[in-house]
């Protein structure tokens, strides 16, 4: 009986040669200058964008090139291995506008997503405050109804690429006693009246992603920028990490992929005791520990990206959220893991900034973090094995 393989498809083995050339030429000979200088990579974002790279996932209703949920996965995967500030660029940018393409009006789709697939505009998303992190229900932000507008007023925190991008997805309460069935998803443009970004944030890593506080003081908007209904941000938020959760998996895999080839390399020239230390079984033990860790995320990340665009596509899929979460967590985890190993594969090297793996290391760490800390993911899945 013959069956397909599990595996990825012809098509998505090519997209990976074409993304790997391209990070290997465009993207990795800035990723050290984009962290010292913690500086966005507009010739980065140039190169995803004449390349057509830089959000895959929109379809092609919208003129965006309309790949499918494991395509965007390999995407980001490729550009994190070379660089992970890079990675933000496709990852948020799907991020910001998976809300949309979950429950937004056709119109607004149609307004949002174009200038999104041409390049013109990138999409971030507004959901965490100062005092809402993982209880990200009992957010401050308000959006009151005034005639045909909403006058929006709050301070979200931790938004990735904020200041750089044109629009943001911000979650803000419509009905302050229906608790997060109070809460409204919509659309801010970064040119509305009333818009202000902080300072950039001073981070461990992904310094070439500028990450500040987005701040709206009386910012007046069309109602007609609602995503949905009333009342159903909230759920659209949580739908959306469903599927985006996947992507910082991604990532998770592509900056330990990075770690795990440059240690490789490394430890076939270096020679101690008169040989190469590849020839040491304790550093070859190392090195198999952190491939098997490496290819047990990716298998699990796939398989979830696979449920992503399944239910994206309509179809439910009751193991979605564990998955993502599970593939998340377990990806993130590695990657911490591996890097980590990499820098001590490398000995004093890999602790200075001459070489690239402890640039990997500390960009690892907010895969942990941020998309859902890896102790809010392992609530998310003990509460799915045991509803």
């Amino acid at each position: 009986m013959s069956f397909p393989l599990y595996a990825p498809a012809e098509e998505h083995d090519l997209l990976r040669e074409t993304v790997r050339a391209l990070a290997d030429e465009k993207i990795a000979p800035h990723a050290a200058a984009a962290d010292e200088t913690e500086e966005f990579s507009w010739d980065v974002y140039k190169a995803l964008v004449s390349a057509d790279l830089h959000a895959v996932h929109i379809p092609e209703q919208y003129g965006g090139a309309g790949a499918d949920a494991l395509a965007t996965v390999i995407v980001i995967e490729e550009v994190a291995r070379a660089c992970a500030s890079s990675s933000l660029i496709p990852a948020v940018n799907k991020l910001g506008t998976v809300p949309l393409l979950l429950s937004a009006s056709e119109e607004l789709k149609s307004r949002y997503l174009a200038p999104v697939a041409s390049g013109e505009a990138m999409f971030s998303y507004a959901l965490s405050e100062p005092e809402a992190g993982s209880d990200a229900a009992s957010m401050k932000t308000k959006a009151v109804r005034d005639g045909d507008a909403y006058v929006l007023n709050g301070t979200k925190m931790w938004i990735t690429n904020a200041g750089i991008s044109e629009y943001y997805t911000v979650m803000a309460v419509t009905d302050p006693s229906a608790g997060a069935r109070g809460i409204s998803a919509f659309v801010v443009e970064k040119s509305d009246e009333g818009v202000s970004f902080g300072p950039k944030e001073k981070k461990l890593g992904i310094k070439g992603s500028p990450t500040r506080q987005v701040i709206l003081d009386n910012v007046r908007i069309p109602a007609t920028r609602m995503i949905g209904a009333p009342g159903t941000g909230f759920k659209t938020a949580l739908a959306t990490l469903d599927h985006t959760r996947v992507t910082i998996a991604a990532q998770a895999l592509g900056i330990a992929q990075g770690a795990l080839d440059y240690a490789i390399g490394y430890v076939k020239e270096r020679r101690q005791f008169g040989r190469p230390v590849a020839d040491f079984q304790g550093l070859q033990f190392m090195i198999a520990d952190m491939a098997m860790k490496l290819e047990a995320a990716r298998q699990l990340t796939y398989h979830a990206a696979a449920k992503s665009e399944r239910a994206m596509d309509g179809e439910p899929q009751k193991d979605l959220t564990f998955l993502s979460s599970a593939a998340k967590c377990a990806a993130s985890d590695a990657a911490m893991e591996i890097t980590t190993d990499a820098v001590q594969l490398l000995g004093g090297y890999g602790y200075t900034k001459d070489f690239p793996v402890e640039r990997m290391m500390r960009d690892a760490k907010i895969t942990q973090i941020y998309e859902g800390t890896n102790q809010i993911q392992r609530m998310v899945m003990a509460r799915q094995l045991l509803k």
